[in-house]
């Protein structure tokens, strides 16, 4: 029987070329954690110990078929297949890309049905997994399909939080996939975050512009006056503390981010530029806005350095814990605002 203290996080192996599998095992290595919550990999329990073999980090698994048989004080890999999968470190693979896809989606389904608490993704390749069954660009927009609520990607550290009004689309697509209702979407689900997944009363958002120096006036761009101006506008008569749009070239550098408890920004590199500069390695990515908890490392598969060991596992560890403090958090927000009667 599951208790509070006893929080099941599923770990999706991810590809299993890169370095996935050693960050994984690097984050479960001390056996303390253990009293903290309890793993569930979706994998097979083979390839975990070819694995642990392999990187000379020598874990106990316990294999099971389904993760509601989870065993607390041990490390639980879920039997998702049951072949053996020849692994090449540093290539992109079509077919341990569907293997990257077959852990996702049992561990998707485990987070729907409540066996697990929480979900962390060790990074894919956004080539390997493309399939006829599989037409996502990465982990968020499979999320959103699976899990109720509207998906934004929350990138998190304890320092700063950065959200996006748009993220894998091309840059010269920006400008007409942002309007009023997606701006509107967006900030509320940072709104609504920022109080049920961290404990912030008052959030205070900020958001970029569009274009260079928020477009001056219009003269490099009517985006900001047209589009981003009113949506905020409207957040402000309802009493939020949202504010902008902000020129993104100096926001960062002058520290003023420092007075936010969020910001949003237009696209992809506007926002995890600046992000990882000052977060690399404790930052986090949260998929925020849906009805279970997904996070997962700062970064991708790296495969360069896959498969020699030296991969550094503090993003996905901080992953692992900020998923359960975002739990906990929810836990508490939930218990206070239910109806007493």
């Amino acid at each position: 029987m599951k208790t509070k203290s006893n929080i099941r996080v599923g770990i999706s192996i991810g590809d299993m070329n890169g370095i996935g599998p050693e960050i994984i095992l690097k984050s479960l290595q001390d056996s303390r954690i253990l009293e903290l919550f309890t793993p569930v990999i979706f994998a097979n329990s083979k390839m975990m110990s070819f694995f642990g073999n392999y990187f000379k980090i020598k874990l106990q698994f316990h294999g099971i078929s389904s993760a509601d048989e989870a065993v607390e004080g041990k490390i639980n890999v879920v039997n998702v297949w049951k072949e053996n999968v020849k692994v090449n470190f540093g290539e992109e693979d079509k077919k341990i890309g569907g293997y990257a896809i077959k852990s996702l989606k049992a561990a998707t389904q485990a987070l729907i049905k409540k066996d697990i608490d929480t979900l962390v993704t060790a990074p894919i390749n956004k080539n390997s997994i493309q399939s006829n069954e599989f037409n996502f660009p990465g982990h968020t927009d499979f999320l959103a399909q699976e899990l109720k609520g509207d998906s934004l990607m929350f990138m998190v550290s304890d320092n700063i939080k950065v959200g996006l009004l748009t993220d894998h689309v091309p840059v010269k697509d920006v400008s007409s996939k942002i309007n009023e209702e997606l701006i509107s979407k967006k900030v509320s689900a940072i709104h609504e975050s920022l109080k049920k997944d961290f404990n912030v009363r008052e959030p205070k958002i900020a958001v970029l512009g569009i274009n260079p120096h928020s477009g001056d006036g219009g003269v490099i761009g009517k985006e900001d006056d047209e589009v981003i101006k009113p949506a905020i506008k409207k957040f402000v008569e309802n009493g939020k503390f949202v504010f902008g749009p902000y020129a993104a070239d100096s926001f960062f550098g002058s520290k003023n981010n420092a007075n936010f408890d969020a910001i949003i920004a237009a696209y992809h590199d506007q926002g995890l530029i600046p992000f990882k500069t000052l977060s690399f390695g404790k930052g986090v990515n949260f998929t925020a806005g849906l009805n279970r908890i997904r996070t997962s490392p700062d970064h991708g598969t790296a495969f360069d350095i896959a498969g020699k060991g030296i991969a550094e596992s503090s993003s996905f560890t901080q992953a692992i814990f900020m998923g359960i403090s975002i739990f906990k958090n929810r836990m508490e927000y939930l218990e206070l605002t239910k109806n007493p009667l």
